[in-house]
């Protein structure tokens, strides 16, 4: 009756149920009280409160002691009943210290093998506790689970010996005992369906001769029986291989498990079972070589044993998890190791790895693209990986959902796109906007990988421009703000962003560097406030002309096409022809006007010319709209440069070109300027009025005749550029700048290093130098 749910369910409810069966266990009663209260007890816990209820009424002893029972129906029922109750961890710790283990281990010698499977999970779940591994192996319990699977009778009760054993090896102890003993070997030969080696019987021999007195007559015979069936090996179940794989797998994640597993060369038999016509074998012993390879002897030793062809052959495989632990062995295989690369390049292994990346298996595509960046390591097989179609198999995985997706294939783009033609391929195939999105993810990994490819893309100017179009420096910025998402990634990839957009970088950073060159198109919008977005130099062309500061533009090429803004004459030819139109009109309405008074017509004639002024503009949007942006051209800073190349980049030493340039620039921005008349300089009007002229707010910086301190600075630097003179270009408070260059003192003795540094005066004193740690210097940089 207790076979049936609902009677267990009212059984329960009667607490003298489970004392009154456990009674029936005493020694005194008859062996079928024992068979079916064993029986009962064996339904009851199958409910969790019955396990407990058996287990507070003291019924595990004698569930114990009925072990020993000659009936084999009281053996079965009462190791059932042990088994359901070592699911919970209290029964686990008491069958120990009642010293039941043994017991159930006598067990495996029944002639039934329903009590002998009983057995093996009692002990399955026994052996979750570490001191139960203990006590297992003090009682040599590892040895009779080794014989256990060498018995080919036994083959349908291997797989759970292999999981008792795979407990069992979790401790570096365990596993140095299996070895001592030649268990280990023996194990690997019966899976590899091998003899064991020659050395091992007579280590075996020695081990058993030193046992000699403890062993009693009934181990001998055992030990004589594994021996001759050692010598007749039957193939063992592919069941039992899976799992034996998966139990050296699971050992081997331990570093110390993994140095005896090497000693014994259980490689070899898990490069073997790759061999193997079932797929979860194949699967369960590439995880092992995957484990296995973290070693690096072992990842050496898999290579020289040709274990990298069986493993890039699975990688075609339909079987879906034989293609995903594969690429995980062959990743950690090609990690610092060229040699295995070299194998997966001979094998044919790209084709199929890029063909990976597109797998419905997001932890195969994230292993693929693991291994071809450690293939990518030698320039010969990146170029080789790269002709095969890399670039556009990353596409997809960089917009995976996946974190570990997106964080191992952004690693991989980094590897490949490091050279002008990649980088084109990769930003044309749409590839830096998922790359981009990245720097948002919340996954740090992935994030800081996104960060490295977006440093490695931002080498080419038309990339980083391209990356600050996505509001990449804003990202960046954001980032390397955060206390805990920025590192060392963001804030090299905002560096590199920034080097290949000096505009951004002064107008953010307010800083330029020797090695930082103007070119042309920089353009300075003034400093721009913490969050404040940075516009490109079209947007601020396509403003209306306001009251703010100039946007002052770089642009030496003489002789280009200006940019669509519409030019002040043509605004007043058009105007004035309107102005002839009206005037007819008016003398054809003369005598209907005589009647209006002179202000009435006056403001029509305003209203007139301010609606014909708003159409012209709307005309001059749209064709500004219709043709490509030109940057406008600056004939005056070109005849600049063609000055200072051919007067001051002839002179013989830095010193005097540093010189003659700061005298040179001063004279074209005004001349000097008395020290306290720098708030008298009228610099102000004129640059409004060439805005006002050109119906824009970026002015050419040739065009101005007026400049002050950052005037004149970002001129110093531009035409000092162009003669390879390095100066640093700096922004401080209230419209300050200031040039620095480094000069070597020159004596009757030599030339003195190091180099110091030195401020440029561009205002007072033109050409002259001031040591940067002077005060002269501080008060040249402050208003």
């Amino acid at each position: 009756m207790a076979a049936n749910a609902e009677v267990r369910r009212l059984l329960r409810k009667r607490e003298e149920c489970i004392p009154s069966i456990v009674a029936l266990l005493s020694p005194e009663e008859d062996s079928v009280c024992h068979e079916f209260s064993a029986l009962c007890l064996s339904y009851m816990s199958n409910d969790f409160s019955s396990k407990v209820s058996i287990y507070e009424q003291d019924g595990l002893e004698p569930l114990i002691r009925c072990l020993t029972s000659n009936d084999p129906d009281v053996q079965k029922n009462t190791i059932e009943t042990i088994a359901h109750m070592l699911q919970d961890y209290q029964a686990r710790t008491a069958i120990r210290e009642l010293d039941g283990l043994r017991s159930v281990m006598d067990l495996l010698r029944s002639e039934y093998a329903v009590i002998q499977h009983l057995a093996l999970v009692s002990l399955e779940r026994a052996t979750q506790d570490p001191d139960n591994r203990t006590a297992l192996r003090e009682m040599e319990g590892l040895d009779v689970l080794i014989r256990f699977i060498g018995t080919p009778e036994y083959s349908d009760l291997h797989t759970f010996a292999v999981m008792v054993l795979a407990n069992c090896l979790d401790d570096v102890e365990s596993m140095e005992t299996i070895k001592d003993s030649g268990g280990l070997q023996r194990l690997v030969a019966f899976i590899t369906d091998v003899k064991p080696p020659d050395e091992e019987p007579k280590k075996e021999g020695k081990k058993a001769g030193s046992r000699k007195g403890k062993k009693s007559k009934d181990d001998d015979e055992d030990k004589h029986k594994s021996k001759s069936s050692a010598d007749d090996l039957v193939p063992t179940l592919p069941e039992v291989k899976q799992y034996a794989s998966q139990a050296i797998a699971r050992a081997a994640k331990n570093a110390d498990n993994r140095k005896i597993l090497h000693e014994v060369e259980v490689e070899k038999m898990l490069i073997l079972l790759l061999g193997h016509e079932d797929p979860n074998v194949q699967a369960a012993a590439a995880q092992g070589l995957a484990v296995m390879s973290e070693n690096l002897t072992s990842r050496e030793s898999i290579g020289q044993w040709e274990g990298i062809e069986p493993l890039v052959k699975m990688l075609k495989s339909d079987h879906d998890q034989s293609r995903e632990v594969s690429s995980l062995a062959l990743a950690n295989l090609t990690t610092s190791s060229t040699n295995n690369c070299n194998e997966v390049l001979t094998y044919g292994g790209v084709e199929p790895l890029i063909n990976l990346l597109s797998d419905t298996r997001e932890m195969a595509i994230a292993n693929a693209a693991v291994v071809l960046t450690n293939m990518s390591t030698d320039e010969l097989m990146r170029s080789n990986i790269q002709n095969c179609g890399v670039i556009y198999a990353l596409i997809d995985p960089l917009k995976s959902s996946n974190s570990t997706v997106q964080a191992k294939a952004a690693l991989a783009a980094a590897a490949f796109v490091c050279d002008a033609d990649t980088r084109t391929e990769f930003r044309n195939s749409g590839g830096l906007e998922p790359l981009f999105k990245l720097l948002t993810s919340g996954n740090d990994e992935a994030r800081r990988n996104a960060s490295w490819a977006i440093t490695v893309c931002a080498v080419d100017e038309p990339t980083a421009a391209e990356l600050c179009k996505l509001g990449g420096i804003e990202i960046l910025q954001e980032i390397c703000l955060s206390t805990s998402r920025r590192n060392a990634f963001s804030e090299a990839a905002l560096g590199k962003l920034l080097d290949n957009n000096l505009s951004a970088k002064y107008a953010m950073g307010g800083q330029l560097s020797q090695t930082n060159l103007i070119t042309d198109g920089f353009f300075d919008p003034g400093q721009l406030r913490p969050g404040q977005k940075f516009c490109n130099l079209e947007d601020y062309c396509k403003k209306p002309v306001d009251q703010t500061r100039p946007v002052l533009l770089i642009n030496a090429k003489a002789g280009l096409p200006t940019s669509p803004m519409p030019a002040s004459s043509e605004v007043d030819l058009k105007i004035d022809g309107s102005k002839s139109q009206l005037t007819v009109k008016s003398s054809k309405t003369g005598k209907e006007s005589k009647g209006k008074s002179k202000a009435q017509r006056e403001r029509e004639e305003r209203q007139k010319e301010a609606e014909l002024q708003e159409a012209l503009q709307r005309e001059a949007e749209m064709n500004s709209d219709n043709q490509p942006f030109i940057l406008p051209a600056d004939p005056t800073l070109a005849r600049y440069v063609d000055e200072v190349q051919e007067k001051i980049q002839p002179l013989d030493s830095t010193l005097e070109q540093v010189t003659a340039l700061a005298q040179y620039t001063a004279e074209k921005m005004g001349g000097p300027i008395e020290r306290g008349q720098v708030a008298n300089f009228s610099y102000e009007l004129p640059i409004s009025q060439l805005k006002y002229e050109l119906n824009s707010n970026v002015v050419p910086l040739g065009m101005i005749k007026t400049g002050i301190h950052y005037h004149r600075a970002i001129l110093f630097k531009t035409l000092a550029d162009r003669i390879a003179v390095s100066c640093t270009l700096q922004r401080g408070e209230y419209n300050r700048a200031w040039n620095e260059v480094m000069l070597t003192d020159d004596s009757t003795s030599g030339v003195t290093y190091p180099p110091k540094a030195y401020i440029v005066d561009l205002i007072h004193t033109p050409g002259d130098l001031m040591r940067s740690d002077t005060a002269g210097a501080v008060q040249y940089q402050r208003l």
